[in-house]
């Protein structure tokens, strides 16, 4: 073998060992976990999430990140398999999502008190169950919707989620 060609194949094998660490540390950055702060006294914290939600057939809703409003202010877009959290001074709040489908009157409404954690989830709904019977699955005309959330069912669910940390 001529030493052009050793050197060569170095060369392509150094790139190769470059490329395949630059990946791993860029999925090392992108799993990292931001921290969570403790909770403020007298403040209420609400874990927003979302998972691999979508019904068999509907992969692209995936891409999808629909924006979550508190009282009509944007929080924040959740992604797919994504958590985030926004602390609330105590109060009532009225939750809701960009449909992305057909609009629905959807809404979770919660009085939050300070110390408290709370969890609402986004999925991918049939529209049907928001008032649309004459929706049908060959049009497929979902939306996403939101709620509660138990804390023992969240608690089980927030490990599987990528935390995109405070909002």
């Amino acid at each position: 073998m001529s030493a052009h060609r050793q050197q060569g194949e170095h060369r392509f094998g150094f790139v190769c060992l470059a490329l395949c660490l630059a990946t791993i540390l860029g999925c090392a950055a992108e799993t990292s976990t931001p921290p969570i702060p403790a909770l403020t006294p007298g403040i209420a914290r609400v874990w927003f999430l979302r998972g691999w939600d979508a019904p068999s057939g509907q992969t692209s809703v995936y891409g999808a990140a629909p924006v979550i409003f508190a009282n009509g202010a944007p929080v924040g877009d959740i992604r797919t398999g994504t958590k985030f959290f926004r602390d609330f001074p105590p109060g009532t709040y009225r939750f809701t999502v960009q449909p992305f489908g057909l609009p629905t009157s959807q809404e979770t409404t919660v009085q939050l008190v300070g110390g408290t954690e709370t969890y609402i989830q986004v999925q991918w709904a049939a529209s049907w169950q928001f008032g649309y019977p004459e929706a049908d699955f060959s049009f497929a005309p979902n939306t996403f919707v939101i709620s509660m959330m138990s804390p023992q069912v969240a608690q089980a669910y927030l490990p599987t989620l990528t935390n995109l940390g405070q909002r």
